[in-house]
């Protein structure tokens, strides 16, 4: 799953700051828009993996600490508290990321049409 929000933080990256070439090349703010939809994207899909790895984290210490194990792999029953979806994209390790490429986004917007 850390790969997997790896990939997805490297893509993000990528296409944003190709985006933001484009936007500057030929002076059209319509590129830096397509960030706005971009970013969100990836942010949601990265919160996803991040919470699919915290529940799997949950229930390999819950079988890890069991007398006995049913071997079950269904994690959905320890999508609580900071291992839900909405909670981990609010989450510290995802804001530090994207609230900074939306404000990036921002200033390249108005850099743009000034």
């Amino acid at each position: 799953m850390d790969t997997n929000s790896f990939f997805i933080k490297g893509w993000m990256v990528t296409l944003v700051s190709a985006l933001f070439v484009l936007a500057a090349k030929d002076s059209d703010p319509r590129y830096v828009l397509v960030t706005y939809l971009a970013i969100p994207i990836f942010w949601l899909l990265d919160g996803f993996y991040l919470s699919q790895e915290r529940q799997y984290r949950k229930l390999y210490d819950a079988a890890r600490t069991a007398a006995t194990t049913d071997f079950s792999m269904n994690a959905s029953a320890y999508a609580t508290g900071q291992s839900t979806w909405m909670a981990t994209v609010f989450s510290r390790t995802l804001l530090v990321l994207y609230v900074p490429m939306v404000i990036i986004a921002l200033v390249v917007m108005f850099v743009l049409q000034a």
